[in-house]
């Protein structure tokens, strides 16, 4: 006769012994599930539009051959077809269309879209010498961007987050964890604000065509890397919207870069919070039982290290308080069966 799981705790036994490939899985589930959500939403939003523009431009179309008979559908099929591969390559036909997509403004524009990987798309390389160029330039810029990027934000979250939680940390005596998430929250309303709201009314002022809701689609779009490229900011030709487009374009640049280095910081001080830790530690953590009292130990120093090493930090101050060593201890008193192992200088400042 089998034996039910109730029976004799088989079940509880497997599941907390492989409760991290467990939560890997289900974290795996929930990710596929939702795409498909984002897909239905999406497709049910989206879909109608989609067929009723389709509608409209065969309306117009076919408007025109009836007001123009002299021109064959065959014609107007190839100069479509024509304007609209030139229009993928960022030049347009229109009538009020006299801008440069390649000056030295516009490429140092395409530059820091491509290295920063956002990718518009609206303006892409025309020749074959371009797109080798693109291919060499991009093999090597995107990693050194990438590492310049981490440079600057590791410096920046020194001032930005962990002086400024440290600080507070000494002078108010409250919990470190706590002022961390109040410190992430503000830096993120902060951040929304300046790189966000304010943008997007500049934006809305500046760019003819676009309202608020556009405005603010673009700098979220822009500033996380997406770059759909269906807005881009110093389209519009009015000269009295517009009366210096090179310089318009060159604050964009550098108002993307420095966005970007912001919302890097805000997202690495929120991959910092222990709260944030804690929760990544259920879909990877090793089961602790299994760690020796050597490796125990060195794990115990390494987050010891860490917390004296910290630029920001007065050592006398820092001694008495070591958040990251006693939540190390807590959770292996929760996940190991067998007395944790406790460093000889975690034990004196106990």
């Amino acid at each position: 006769m089998v034996r039910g799981c109730t029976g004799d705790g088989w079940c509880a036994r497997f599941v907390e012994s492989h409760r991290p490939g467990l939560n890997f899985a289900l974290l795996v589930v929930c990710y596929i599930l939702y795409l498909i959500v984002g897909a239905g939403i999406f497709s049910a939003i989206e879909l109608p539009y989609e067929d009723e523009l389709r509608k409209e431009l065969r309306e117009a179309r076919q408007d025109f051959l009836t007001e123009s008979p002299c021109v064959s559908d065959a014609r107007l099929e190839e100069l479509l077809a024509r304007a609209l591969e030139a229009s993928n390559y960022g030049v347009s036909v229109l009538g009020n269309d006299s801008g440069h997509n390649w000056d030295f403004v516009s490429s140092l524009f395409f530059t820091s879209t491509v290295l920063t990987t956002t990718g518009y798309g609206h303006t892409v390389p025309l020749s074959d010498g371009g797109k080798a160029f693109c291919i060499f330039y991009t093999l090597f810029g995107i990693p050194v961007t990438l590492f310049f990027l981490s440079a600057v934000v590791q410096r920046l979250m020194v001032l930005v987050s962990r002086r400024p939680v440290s600080y507070f940390h000494r002078r108010w005596a409250v919990d470190k964890s706590k002022l961390a998430a109040i410190h992430a929250t503000c830096l993120a309303v902060l951040v929304a604000l300046l790189l966000l709201i304010v943008p997007a009314w500049i934006f809305a002022d500046l760019e003819s065509d676009w309202n608020f809701l556009e405005s603010l689609y673009f700098c979220f779009i822009s500033l996380t890397t997406i770059g759909l490229g269906d807005y881009v900011p110093g389209e519009t030709h009015s000269k009295e919207r517009n009366p210096h487009p090179q310089l318009y374009r060159l604050a964009i640049t550098a108002y993307l870069l420095l966005g970007l280095i912001c919302i890097l910081v805000l997202m690495e001080t929120c991959c910092e919070l222990p709260q944030m830790r804690r929760f990544r530690q259920r879909f990877y953590q090793e089961r602790v039982r299994e760690l020796d009292s050597e490796t125990t130990n060195i794990i115990d120093r390494d987050h010891l290290s860490d917390q004296l090493s910290d630029p920001a930090d007065d050592t006398m101050d820092h001694l008495p308080t070591i958040p990251s060593v006693s939540e190390q201890a807590a959770s292996i008193r929760q996940n190991g069966k067998s007395p944790p192992y406790t460093p000889a200088s975690v034990e004196k400042l106990r």
